[in-house]
């Protein structure tokens, strides 16, 4: 396939989103850039999120972790649904009822400034690393099939697509990306239904056969029972829930397009019908790494050592140029739905938590402007740097580093809002943020040694759980009361 002919399609691509940040944009004022004006239709934004939870990672990685995890990827699933009633049920109300633009506001206000500022700065370290994990992913798949053969080194590619996000981020904010997201959405679920289309045809399969033949996999397996094993359902449901808890619940960049609907009762059905798309397109995507399985074995194609590339190798050197155009068409929406947001909700949580925006008023409406727009490039050329380290230090697979990034820097945050929500213990101080950056390097430590320490037990994502725990037991033993 042309890389000029790749590169036209990606570019009609984001003319056209650039064409919907212009539009929607064009009136945009503060109240839009952070939350849209609360207008945004409560189904847009929940189709929106699909490509947020997805993202690159999703879309690559899990087609391939089946050939070592079969699907059992899918009790993690099961996990986010307990999660997102949680924050349908208990978050969004508090954030509602609170009038909250970030929602690291609630820290302040039930304990102190320190704990606000920590539960911020972990989010920014979390949402910088995990962006730049996906954004890196699918780069490295354009720079092998675009960027290599036209001679761009990596680093310019990155580049490029760092401006592309500021084109359409820059004044819009939120009031864009609800619109921008969902029609990404769209092109991530097309990628995958036209991929397992694309497969059916080629083995010559009805869609009966495609059922039988995926249920049928010795990879489709889902439940894994032993105690000590990583993926063990117990633990991957629990971690699951939490996971979602945390990554949206608890997360600005997802919470922040969710509060931007126009009500608690409509933010409440965006996270029901983004409950159910989330189970049907996880289950579509475990399907096509089955699918993709078996094609490689029966064409006699390896699969390669590093499963991410498994999807990208065979859709663009085996499915033909329509299927490869609507791959690279998905990936880049997986990815830069994602990713996009990132910089418009580190600018946020950054001017709100630490710049204090609301509790200012020495600032003039033109000020505001400046210092958010020198944020929002600020955290631009950041993630630029991050992308660029990722490159260096990446190894296995990706999914698996970012939900344990997620499991070391999202656990804090969730040991902050428990005990916030679930207890009447007032703590603040420095005490506070000591325990949660000490509570992930324990965590660290004891993953590390867990199979030597404990009887061979490995830990999974449970991790998040035992490091929210960690942090609750610090806070209330250290952390001042008043």
């Amino acid at each position: 396939m042309s890389p000029w002919l790749i590169l036209g399609c990606v570019a009609a691509y984001f003319l056209v989103l650039i064409g919907i940040a212009w539009w929607t944009g064009r009136t945009a004022d503060d109240a839009g850039y952070y939350l849209g004006n609360r207008k945004s239709p409560w189904w847009i934004v929940a189709f929106g999120l699909i490509g947020d939870s997805l993202s690159g990672v999703t879309y690559l990685s899990v087609p391939g972790q089946v050939a070592r995890d079969g699907c059992s990827y899918m009790q993690i699933v099961l996990g986010y649904v307990l999660g997102y009633l949680v924050i349908a049920q208990v978050l969004t109300p508090m954030y509602y009822r609170m009038g909250l633009t970030s929602i690291y506001t609630y820290l302040g206000q039930r304990f102190d400034r320190t704990a606000e500022w920590t539960g911020s700065a972990f989010f920014l370290v979390s949402r910088l690393l995990g962006s730049a994990a996906r954004l890196y992913l699918a780069i490295t798949v354009f720079q092998r099939f675009v960027f290599d053969p036209l001679g761009v080194p990596f680093s310019l590619a990155v580049t490029g697509v760092i401006g592309l996000i500021l084109a359409y981020t820059w004044r819009g904010g939120i009031k864009t990306l609800v619109w921008t997201d969902s029609f990404q959405s769209l092109f991530l679920v097309l990628g995958v239904l036209v991929s397992i289309g694309v497969v059916s045809r080629e083995m010559d399969w009805g869609p009966v056969d495609l059922l039988r033949n995926v249920a049928a996999s010795p990879m489709a397996r889902v439940f894994v029972w032993d105690w000590r094993a990583p993926d063990n359902f117990w633990k991957q449901l629990l971690s699951g829930a939490a996971i979602a808890v945390v990554m949206t619940g608890l997360d600005q960049n997802n919470m922040q397009k969710s509060l931007s609907c126009r009500s608690l009762q409509a933010c409440q059905k965006n996270f029901y019908l983004f409950t159910v798309i989330m189970v049907t397109v996880n289950a579509c995507i475990l399907a096509l790494g089955i699918l993709l399985l078996r094609f490689a074995e029966a064409r006699g194609i390896a699969v390669p050592d590093q499963t991410d590339q498994l999807f990208p190798t065979l859709a663009l050197a085996h499915f033909g140029t329509t299927a490869g155009l609507v791959f690279l068409i998905g990936l880049t929406a997986a990815t830069f739905n994602s990713a996009d947001s990132v910089l418009t909700t580190l600018t946020t949580s950054f001017c709100m938590d630490f710049l204090g925006f609301e509790r200012r008023t020495d600032l003039d409406a033109a000020r505001r402007d400046s210092l958010r727009h020198w944020t929002h490039l600020g955290f631009a050329v950041l993630l630029w740097g991050t992308i660029l380290v990722f490159k260096a230090l990446n190894q296995g697979s990706v999914i698996k580093l970012v939900l344990q990034l997620a499991g070391y820097t999202y656990g804090p945050l969730l040991g902050l809002f428990a005990l916030g929500i679930l207890t009447r213990q007032r703590v603040g101080g420095p005490w506070v943020a000591a325990v949660c950056v000490a509570s992930p390097i324990l965590c660290a430590i004891l993953s590390a040694h867990s199979v030597r320490w404990l009887d061979g037990y490995v830990f999974g994502f449970e991790l998040l759980i035992l490091n929210g725990l960690l942090v609750i037991a610090g806070s209330m033993a250290l952390g001042r009361s008043r």
